[in-house]
């Protein structure tokens, strides 16, 4: 079940760097990044759901990351559990179409992608460390 966790945590990672270049990549052109970019999302928070869940499972069955000190294993958890709630903000952010809820120029609204391009290049950082201090790595 760890080595499970462990490559999930690798596909969750990889699926998140997609997702901020490819909404990095729609800025440069100026264009949306199509109907493609909603499946991407759905996936993610899928795999990332079964990720935590993975993790959750584990924690409760007794297993605790054993590498680092206990400062290590709390930023594990730590950083595993941000990009949830990173996107439901994201979501809320997307709903309302307001920009002032990220502290920019109420008046101007933004695409619904915006918000999970952002989270997607948080949340890379987030599950990269967790995926590092997971594996006792820095």
């Amino acid at each position: 079940m760890v080595r499970i966790h462990e490559v999930v945590a690798y596909v969750v990672v990889g699926l998140f760097a997609v997702g901020w270049v490819w909404g990095l990549g729609a800025r440069i052109v100026r264009r949306g990044p199509g109907d493609a970019y909603w499946r991407w999302l759905t996936a993610v928070q899928v795999t990332l759901g079964v990720e935590v869940l993975l993790g959750v499972i584990l924690f409760v069955t007794g297993h605790r990351v054993d590498t680092g000190g206990s400062l290590s294993r709390v930023l594990h958890y730590v950083y595993g559990g941000l990009p949830i709630l990173l996107l439901v903000y994201a979501h809320a952010i997307a709903r309302q179409g307001n920009a002032a809820m990220i502290g920019l120029d109420p008046a101007k609204h933004i695409a619904p992608w915006v918000p999970f391009a952002w989270a997607s290049f948080i949340c890379f950082g987030l599950t990269l460390r967790a995926l590092m201090t997971g594996l006792g790595v820095g």
